[in-house]
């Protein structure tokens, strides 16, 4: 039996060096590998080029390692809930690759299936294809290094021409994600929302690490309901039902309303 159970947090990312790229999953706050990324944290790793969804809040989720200053660049589609990220980026300590959300999910999907790169109309006709976005500002208000221009093609799809322009896949050296369950054998389970980006950032790393709420025996697990098949992931660590999960933006409405 293949056993890819881990047995803490620090021990299955203890290999993760200086300048590693990550894929880190999680939708909001809600997937958060927390437990990873504060093992990660305590480690002091650094340098970092993290992919994910969005990058935490100030001071919980990927917001930690990012006030620690261990992140040198985020690959990113939603960047709002973060007052440190908007400092750092501003000043140009910090380099922000803003990706489409739909293109950021296809291009980590095509990493992990062996695809190099594909054709989208998502950016045509913007600076995601024309260039200049900003990726690192010079601290001054000037911009650093921008985005190139990228490559746009008309395809003739359900009968019209259309301009669509090219994307490259994400591959990254580790990715790090949040289970609701799993088996030892990797197979895992998440739980409504937190299933965004979490099976797509495990396919794009080379080396995945999962922690989930609950371990179970490989077989306890009904295949029907298996949302990531064990193939995609390395590690698996248990972290317990009662991990902290925090609510991004908690919005409520007036009694009678």
């Amino acid at each position: 039996m293949i056993d890819k159970t881990w047995g803490s947090a620090a021990e299955a990312v203890a290999d993760i060096p200086d300048g590693a790229s990550l894929a880190v999953g999680g939708f909001g706050l809600s997937g958060n590998p927390s437990a990873l990324i504060e093992a990660l944290l305590a480690q002091g790793t650094s340098d970092l080029s993290i992919v994910s969804n969005n990058c935490g809040v100030d001071d919980w989720g990927l917001g930690i390692l990012l006030n620690a200053k261990r992140i040198r660049k985020m690959t990113s589609s939603y960047v709002g809930e973060n007052k440190e990220f908007e400092r750092q980026f501003l000043s140009g300590e910090l380099e922000l690759e803003l990706t489409p959300q739909g293109t950021l999910a296809e291009k980590l999907r095509a990493g992990g299936s062996g695809i190099a790169a594909f054709y989208t109309q998502t950016g045509v006709g913007t600076q995601v294809a024309e260039g200049g976005l900003p990726r690192r500002y010079d601290g001054a208000g000037g911009i650093a290094v921008a985005s190139p221009v990228k490559d746009v093609r008309t395809f003739a799809v359900a009968g019209a021409e259309r301009e669509y322009v090219l994307e490259e896949a994400i591959v990254t050296d580790f990715a790090l994600l949040h289970a609701l369950k799993g088996d030892r054998h990797g197979n895992l389970i998440f739980n409504k929302s937190a299933r965004n980006f979490n099976p797509l950032a495990a396919m794009a790393g080379r080396v995945c690490i999962a922690q989930v709420e609950e371990l179970v025996e490989p077989g306890e697990l009904d295949p029907d309901c298996v949302h990531l098949p064990g193939v995609y992931v390395h590690r698996i660590v248990e972290v317990g039902s009662g991990i902290e999960k925090r609510i991004e933006r908690r919005t409520v409405r007036e009694a009678g309303d």
